[in-house]
């Protein structure tokens, strides 16, 4: 099963209660943390309602700055792809797209998904990121990667996605968002404010920072859409 049925959302409550007894679930490591994202995907067994992060379909606010902003050829990447939705529509905007996730359960699920998709998906690890990648991309796409590690990781983590931008390019990030010092029970980890200025560190400016709230059943949950250069 890969597409919304009646029963997904469902089945997608019940998969986010199973998550705190997956392996690595609160490890503080990449190694750890790759466990845990490979359990997701096997525990899953084909449904795509099983992974929290799975919306089979682009975000919304990556269709309308895309709109603005299309791709004539340039390279992009779309980190810790997973089903590929995000990444197709990166591709369908004129960008010569890589798609790459650390699971390979996942990137041979989004290769079925589109099996006549231009975009080059491929297994890789962004700690250990492939040769010629740093600084080679003219847009990142980053959605829910930084929230899905720990604190202990987030500054490795957003050193490691702002390397693969290009002079010039651009950078966009979509995530759950929390103020500074409140408690986090995650997977995931909403990225608290001081964490929304990381890129800047690593040789960034902030082009757009877009606030709004998503409704989650009977919960309302902050997110940012924010949209660097380099």
């Amino acid at each position: 099963m890969s597409e919304k049925d009646e029963g997904f959302e469902a089945r997608r409550e019940a998969a986010r209660e199973r998550l705190s007894d997956l392996p690595g679930n609160y490890a503080e490591d990449s190694a750890g943390r790759s466990v845990f994202f490979d359990s997701v995907y096997d525990v899953a067994e084909g449904d795509a309602a099983a992974v929290p992060w799975a919306d089979l379909k682009p975000k919304q606010q990556l269709l309308d700055w895309l709109k603005e902003n299309p791709g004539g050829g340039k390279r992009a990447v779309d980190v810790a792809c997973g089903l590929g939705d995000n990444a197709e529509a990166l591709a369908a905007a004129g960008y010569e797209t890589t798609g790459f996730d650390v699971v390979e359960t996942a990137i041979d699920w989004a290769k079925r998904r589109f099996p006549l998709s231009p975009v080059h998906y491929q297994v890789a690890d962004l700690f250990n990121l492939n040769e010629g990648w740093t600084g080679n991309f003219h847009l990142v796409h980053e959605c829910y990667t930084l929230q899905a590690l720990p604190q202990e990781m987030i500054e490795q983590t957003a050193e490691a996605i702002c390397s693969l931008v290009a002079p010039g390019g651009a950078l966009l990030v979509y995530t759950r968002s929390r103020p500074d010092g409140s408690a986090a029970d995650g997977p995931p980890w909403p990225l608290q404010e001081k964490n929304l200025d990381l890129p800047l560190k690593y040789g960034l400016t902030r082009v757009s920072d877009e606030r709004f709230v998503l409704e989650r059943g009977e919960r309302d949950i902050p997110h940012v859409f924010m949209v660097f250069r380099k």
